[in-house]
């Protein structure tokens, strides 16, 4: 249908709106690059996991279509695939064009043919010093095995003459001791990438033979794997699977530059994959090490300019936090203000309270060196009782996950995961606090991002913390829930799927669509990550068709296209790419002030996250955050710098300043924000120490 988007194509639309960030001029050179590198580590993912997926459907029931482009997997596949070969062209552009901006900044990646003989003699020792003792060429043909080719590393490949049919050697690059970035010179900018050198003296491992062709290949594999938590030994089970993922199928093969056909036939019947599944590139197959040369230089004009997160203004530094959200709401925003000075405060000061009894909490992805695992062990090491709801099936953070759960364990913290089949994807916290006598005070989490330090950073995202009794209850039944292997079926305020979050929203939507139909004025909105949900893709149709005014904001999968006659008139989309990764969910119902409905929490409109996850969203009502969540997306509704609106046809385009309009970065605004409400908090202080010291003078 004309109003509906297949999920794989909307999300290499996004994904191109990521390249786009490439060859904005409007960003510094630097960061340019480092979209370059975000776009193929996007792409490495969409293959691993969709396109992996997809693979399996085709092989299972090929029959079967996609309910929104009525495409079967093997149409999407050649969707996919052509869809990403048409945008080749303009990611080499961007790289090229931008490595030749920097020239002026001495930063040159020199091709082994323009370096200088003193250059070349100097790569030829460093190749049998440095490199080849540590590598192993392997000579292949149909009497000779071939190798497992590990999934993203790069090879060298080479076509042998041979009268006995196709030989191919293929060269492991990297090794232990490897660096990618070859310096030329003192500062490292002017710089040669290993597999280019392993490459130019790749007839070295093949002596005696003639070499026809050579070329850099890399293969990608798949990676959608998933395991139910069933039983004792699930950890285990996971521990084998991680292992076991790192040799599925090839879903890809990208080569470098031209290489001999034959060759290329020869490998890909080796992989057991289709020559539609090779991809060419006329730039490195690995864009990581673009990440490295920010390093290099840090002068301001190639960078964006310096943000740090700031202490919230919501929050005073001599009052545990506790005590504060015991007195009201808070809502944290990330990456404009800190989660050390807020969150990881809370819990690190909740971990050595006396009368804290209980901590409860679901992980699913964490920061390498974790503060929060560091809080939680010391509350359990401090005879705390302290539970953690810990998401195995986080996909690629299994492994980093498997090993906190241990440690935890070790800490003597209760360590439990998701339930069975569902994988449980809540941002959820809550922490029980003696009162007095028997009674206790309870403060919940509800955040829409995971307890990752160095994501919320990068990331935006909402958290509340709220005292309030009755969302604590809720929260409580989550956990229990969790800790039975059950589901929670009803609630007071919070949102809980899988049962009780969909039939909710589809309720509110249905009373904008009430409202509207009596002459009111329906509204809408919602600031998420991806919509795919059919039955709220249906809903938002309906409301549409009966006068409700919708406006989303959707960073990347959109299923629904907007302003098509008949269907979805009044909805409005727009995709905010920028700096940060827009990660914030935000739900609105309602346009009476009064009477309006807010939600933050961790579901996007997906049918993963709203039937097949656990997930929670939790009810703004104090007013004043009320009014600052309805003023921030109205902020991203009107940036005109960062956003795309996506038009009837499909098509996203960038919404420019009009004529007498001031540019609006939302996110730099944001971060402005933050900068000014620590400044007025900071001059309110001031002058309360002015009127107490006047007023102790006066009494004096």
């Amino acid at each position: 249908m004309e109003h509906l988007e297949n999920r794989e194509l909307s999300w290499l639309k996004f994904n191109k709106r990521v390249i786009e960030e490439a060859t904005d001029i409007n960003n510094p050179l630097l960061e340019r690059l480092s979209f370059s590198a975000i776009y193929q580590s996007n792409l490495d993912e969409f293959f691993m996991v969709r396109v992996g997926s997809l693979t399996d459907e085709e092989k299972e029931n090929n029959k079967k279509k996609d309910s929104k482009s009525g495409m079967t997997p093997s149409q999407q596949l050649d969707s996919i695939y052509t869809a990403v070969r048409r945008l080749q062209p303009r990611v080499e552009e961007a790289f090229k064009k931008n490595m030749e901006e920097l020239a002026p900044y001495g930063f040159e990646h020199v091709a082994f043919a323009n370096a200088t003989p003193e250059e070349q003699a100097f790569l030829e020792l460093y190749f049998k010093r440095e490199i080849k003792p540590f590598i192993t060429g392997i000579l292949v043909n149909d009497a000779l095995p071939f190798p497992f080719l590990k999934n993203k590393e790069l090879y060298a490949a080479v076509n042998i003459a041979s009268k006995k049919g196709t030989l191919v050697g293929i060269i492991p690059v990297t090794h232990e001791h490897s660096e990618r970035i070859i310096p030329l010179d003192k500062n490292g900018k002017r710089f040669i990438l290993h597999e280019e050198v392993v490459l130019q003296f790749a007839h070295l491992m093949f002596k005696g033979c003639k070499i026809q062709d050579r070329a850099i290949i890399r293969v990608t594999r798949n990676a959608d794997i998933m395991v139910n938590n069933k039983g004792a030994d699930f950890r285990e089970r996971m521990e084998e699977l991680v292992v076991k993922r790192t040799k599925l199928a090839a879903v890809r093969l990208e080569i470098s530059n031209q290489f001999s056909r034959e060759a290329v036939d020869y490998i890909c019947k080796k992989l057991k994959i289709g020559n539609v599944r090779v991809f060419n590139s006329n730039i490195p197959l690995d864009l990581s090490y673009l990440f490295k040369l920010q390093e290099l230089d840090m002068s301001t004009e190639l960078h964006f300019e310096a943000r740090l997160p700031r202490k919230t203004a919501m929050l005073a530094d001599n009052r545990p936090v506790f005590s504060q959200v015991k007195s009201k709401d808070i809502i944290l925003s990330y990456p404009f203000e800190s989660m050390t000075t807020s969150f990881i405060r809370l819990l690190e000061e909740s971990a050595v309270d006396p009368k804290v009894t209980s901590i409860k909490i679901t992980l699913y992805r964490l920061a390498r060196n974790s503060k929060v695992i560091s809080a939680l062990c010391t509350a359990a090491e401090n005879g705390k009782d302290v539970l953690v709801m810990i998401e195995l099936r986080a996909r690629f953070d299994e492994a980093n996950n498997i090993e906190w759960s241990k440690i935890l364990q070790k800490a003597g913290v209760k360590v439990i995961y998701g339930p069975k089949e569902f994988k449980a994807h809540s941002k959820l916290l809550l922490i029980k606090r003696r009162s007095t006598g028997d009674k206790f005070d309870y403060v919940t989490q509800v955040g829409t991002g995971n307890y990752n330090e160095k994501t919320s950073s990068l990331y935006t995202d909402l958290m509340l913390l709220t005292a309030d009794r009755e969302i604590a209850e809720d929260a409580e039944q989550v956990f229990d829930c969790l800790l039975n292997g059950t589901f929670v079926e009803k609630t007071n305020k919070l949102l809980v799927s899988p049962y009780a979050l969909l039939p909710q929203i589809l309720e509110m939507i249905d009373q904008q669509i009430e409202i509207a139909r009596n002459g009111g004025k329906g509204y809408f909105a919602a600031k998420i990550n991806s919509l795919n949900d059919k039955s709220i893709i249906d809903k938002l149709v309906e409301a549409s068709q009966a006068g409700v005014k919708i406006e989303l904001l959707v960073r990347g999968i959109c299923c629904i296209i907007p302003k098509v006659e008949g269907y979805t008139d009044n909805i409005t989309v727009r995709s905010i790419v920028g700096r940060f990764l827009e990660h914030s969910r935000i739900f609105i119902f309602g346009n009476d002030i009064k009477e309006q409905k807010i939600y933050i929490g961790s579901a996007d409109f997906m049918s993963r996250n709203t039937i097949r996850r656990v997930e929670v969203a939790a009810p703004i009502e104090d007013e004043k955050l009320k009014k600052r969540i309805r003023d921030m997306f109205s902020i991203m509704m009107s940036d005109n710098v960062k956003a795309r609106e996506l038009q009837n046809n499909g098509r996203y385009v960038r919404v420019e300043p009009q004529k007498g309009e001031e540019p609006l970065n939302s996110q730099e605004y944001f971060y402005e924000e933050a900068y000014r409400r620590l400044e007025a908090k900071a001059v309110r202080q001031e002058r309360m120490k002015e009127v107490r010291a006047k007023k102790s003078k006066k009494d004096k």
